[in-house]
């Protein structure tokens, strides 16, 4: 699943108060338990991280806020899922699972978790009043809840095309709008340069597929739902890489590059141009700092095509974890009531961005992070979420954006794409069995041929064949099971 960074779009969510500090919890804020007596421990268990949660300054913030002691462990970075399904046939009874939605709907479809519709009933009143409904809707495997959703903060533009402005600046040229401008640059620069014109690894080049109307994996043509293969014009596109390829205007390590060698090709000096985006920012201008200390880095928005076509891809604001309780559990109901105490938005904000004064400051009506004591405090901090008070985690979560100037200075400038960008109609899509079994496959089918024709190692004459072969290894499946959604989704 992506991410990606990974991502994930923004709802109009509502906030409810009063629901949140309504019936339901009075037991929880009581530090009374189950049966009046003592809060008993709680067992969750997350993602793999290079970190020890429970000696996070979080967790202790947590203890003390809710009341809930809280053993947190981490699944291995290696083979996570093998070791998630061993830990659920063994019945190993953790109260809380925060899962990807492959994890979810495997473990839901196999009866490893609680249906919790009842107990967000009696016990989660905030969680429900701070997610959107629709967000629980498409949280339903065979119409019950099995999992809370956790909602990325925001939809945002990830990447953009970066080059040095002193190379502009010796051409005599500009950043390029158009294709065919950005033709021409690139040919500039092989004549008169004599080091790469553009260096990157990526089948789809966002910036340049959207003037051919390509960007996301699923496009909504006349109400109905498509895979991007099935749109005649990535022929288009695939023909203008590989034109670009085969004149050695891109790099012509494109099929065997990765994100690393591209961006050491770049700083270094032998690329003018390489695929960019918001989360490397801080680490290139170093780096290029070091070897070309007078070079700026300038972004190339997203290119207009022949017919005006602009748009980059709008990344975020989906579904990223799924909040879990298995069946397993001792403590089913303190679970939830914990689960619901940690959206309360005054406990969800310190959650998320620690204290006024000492984590962050607010300037201008804007909050900034102060450091370290924000990483110290919070840098972990999205571990430990089970869900978020989601409207307001949209401006909290900008503080992760602000801890670096030149990071937030490239994601701002990258984010004046949002308004011709556009966003996965298949974003909030529940995850269905279907597509958590075959995606993954399907889509480094799609990336490996999308590579070998850009490279000339795979003729555009076979396209239409190698579409039939996606959709014989599951693509059908997938394509069936999405648009089913799609067009209830629209009722």
């Amino acid at each position: 699943m992506k991410k990606g960074i990974t991502g994930a779009v923004s709802l109009s969510l509502a906030v409810t108060l009063m629901a949140g500090c309504g019936g339901g919890n009075d037991s929880t804020t009581s530090g009374k338990g189950e049966e009046g007596g003592a809060k008993p421990e709680l067992r969750q268990l997350g993602f793999a991280r290079n970190f020890d949660p429970n000696s996070d300054p979080v967790a202790k913030f947590l203890e003390e806020k809710t009341g809930y002691k809280v053993k947190y462990e981490t699944l291995p970075l290696e083979n996570a899922d093998d070791k998630l399904n061993l830990l659920m046939a063994n019945k190993e009874p953790y109260d809380i699972l925060k899962l990807s939605g492959s994890q979810y709907n495997r473990l839901a479809a196999q009866g490893a978790l609680e249906p919790l519709d009842d107990l967000l009933s009696k016990y989660g009143k905030t969680l429900l009043s701070v997610n959107d409904k629709e967000t629980f809707e498409n949280a339903k495997v065979d119409g019950k809840i099995y999992g809370i959703p956790e909602k990325h903060p925001r939809a945002f533009v990830g990447s953009s095309l970066a080059i040095r402005q002193d190379i502009l600046d010796d051409l005599g040229m500009k950043v390029p709008t158009t294709t065919d401008e950005f033709y021409n640059l690139l040919k500039a620069i092989k004549e008169k340069k004599n080091i790469i014109p553009l260096t990157g690894f990526n089948g789809i080049v966002p910036e340049i597929a959207g003037a051919f109307g390509i960007q996301t994996s699923w496009e909504d043509q006349a109400g109905k739902l498509i895979h991007r293969l099935e749109d005649p014009n990535m022929k288009e596109y695939l023909a203008f890489m590989n034109k670009l390829y085969s004149e050695g205007l891109i790099d012509t390590e494109w099929p065997v590059n990765k994100a690393a060698t591209i961006q050491q090709k770049f700083t270094s000096g032998k690329a003018a141009m390489m695929e960019y985006g918001w989360g490397v920012a801080p680490a290139t201008t170093e780096a290029l700092q070091k070897t070309l200390p007078n070079a700026k880095i300038t972004i190339i928005p997203a290119l207009k095509g022949k017919d005006g076509k602009q748009s980059n891809w709008l990344q975020g604001g989906g579904v990223s974890w799924y909040i879990a309780i298995p069946k397993a559990s001792k403590h089913k109901e303190e679970a939830m009531k914990y689960l619901d105490l940690k959206v309360q938005p005054e406990t969800f904000k310190e959650l998320a961005i620690g204290t006024e004064g000492v984590d962050y400051k607010v300037e201008n009506g804007q909050m900034t992070p102060i450091l370290p004591a924000f990483n110290t405090d919070r840098g972990q901090a999205d571990w430990f979420m089970t869900s978020t008070d989601s409207k307001a985690y949209e401006e909290q979560w900008l503080l992760r954006v602000r801890k670096d100037k030149v990071l937030y200075e490239a994601f701002e400038e990258i984010q004046k794409q949002a308004p011709y960008s556009v966003k996965d109609p298949t974003l909030l899509a529940p995850p269905l069995a279907v597509v958590g079994n075959n995606m993954q496959k399907l889509n480094k089918l799609e990336t490996d041929y999308l590579i070998k024709v850009i490279a000339g190692a795979e003729k555009l004459t076979g396209y239409d064949n190698f579409v039939q072969q996606w959709k014989s290894q599951g693509g059908t499946e997938v394509i069936q099971a999405l648009s089913d959604w799609y067009t209830k989704s629209k009722k």
